[in-house]
């Protein structure tokens, strides 16, 4: 989250361009701003945006000696997330932000948005700043035509014929492209974006530093095929609604969207644990207890997809074994996600 501390401003110094010699109508007369977290899930973290925000306004508030105005913050998720989970941390969160921050915050309401970010969700020119975290990897749905290609595969890998490869990259760029229109058209002239999603630095899409944890998976799922656990016409069937893009990938499609200006791209690394080591631990109780974290991260996203096509009794012994598999391998291979960050701009 520090990414957003860091890419959201205004334009700084008092030449012609600058907030200071262009803020005087926002002075008086900007009552709200309004902010929208995409894919907030029910976790902590949600929250966490939420201050880092806070934080952000009222101290460029501060800078150019304007009032706090009031926050409204969207939380958007799909109709089926824990709104209630999220919602009751809600009010702890408030507590604590009235005791560090007193009223120096100004008046913040919350409020959920039920509803696909691959679509229209708010009112036209009504956002100031959107914001989005490891969720535009996650596709509309499973690409066409791939249901009997990619046999044996969760997700693209190194058998994967050159068609699966294909109808991902498309299903991602149709993806991306309507979720830039519907936030070209809700955000107002000069809106920020600030979007993080895995993805990968290599331009090969099967390369393991973005396919390795699902061939993992899909390792786990072959053994319980093998003792009879699970039907293999299954497993050859179910593919994972998810892309890794490279910063290329995503560039092309800003590009030809044309509504918004890159401020900044980078990529980054991530343990696949969420750890801060570089070597993620090097003792065996170490890896045991990363391997246990990595497998209860991937089941955290995946198994209402995977108990709605291969039924909830094999979950148990699967992430059982997925968590083996992952500890072994990660005695012989690095273990990290590539993020990519990007901050956006809205042209007027």
């Amino acid at each position: 989250m520090g990414q957003v501390t860091q890419l959201l401003r205004m334009n700084g110094g008092n030449a012609e361009t600058s907030y200071s010699s262009n803020s005087s109508a926002q002075k008086k007369a900007m009552k709200s701003v309004c902010v929208a977290d995409l894919g907030c899930s029910s976790g902590p973290n949600t929250l966490l945006v939420v201050s880092h925000l806070l934080d952000t306004i009222n101290k460029k508030c501060h800078e150019h000696h304007m009032t706090t105005p009031e926050i409204l913050v969207f939380l958007n998720d799909l109709p089926g997330n824990d709104f209630n989970t999220l919602f009751k941390n809600l009010g702890s969160f408030n507590d604590d932000i009235r005791k560090t921050k007193g009223n120096d915050l100004g008046s913040c309401f919350v409020s959920g948005m039920p509803g696909t970010f691959y679509g229209r969700l708010f009112p036209g020119g009504t956002l100031h700043f959107v914001h989005s975290s490891y969720s535009l990897h996650w596709l509309s749905k499973v690409p066409q035509g791939i249901e009997k290609s990619n046999n044996g595969n969760l997700y693209i890998s190194k058998s994967s014929p050159a068609s699966v490869i294909e109808a991902y990259l498309k299903q991602f760029k149709k993806d991306f492209r309507v979720f830039l229109k519907c936030r070209s058209e809700e955000l107002v002239d000069g809106g920020r974006m600030v979007l993080t999603f895995i993805g990968r630095r290599s331009s090969d899409p099967t390369s393991k530093e973005c396919c390795c944890l699902w061939e993992l998976l899909a390792t786990a799922l072959k053994d319980m095929v093998i003792k009879g656990t699970v039907q293999e016409e299954k497993l050859d069937s179910f593919n994972f609604p998810n892309y890794y893009p490279s910063p290329e990938e995503v560039q092309s499609v800003i590009q030809d969207d044309g509504s918004f200006m890159v401020n900044q791209l980078q990529t980054f690394n991530v343990n696949w644990d969420g750890s801060d080591s570089s070597e993620n631990g090097s003792s065996g109780t170490d890896k045991f207890r990363s391997s246990y974290v990595i497998a209860m991260c991937i089941r955290a996203v995946s198994e209402s997809l995977l108990v709605g096509h291969f039924g909830e009794e094999i979950i148990e012994e699967l992430f059982q074994r997925y968590r083996e598999i992952v500890a072994n391998y990660a005695t012989k291979e690095k273990t990290e996600h590539t993020n990519l960050v990007i901050s956006l701009t809205k042209g007027g």
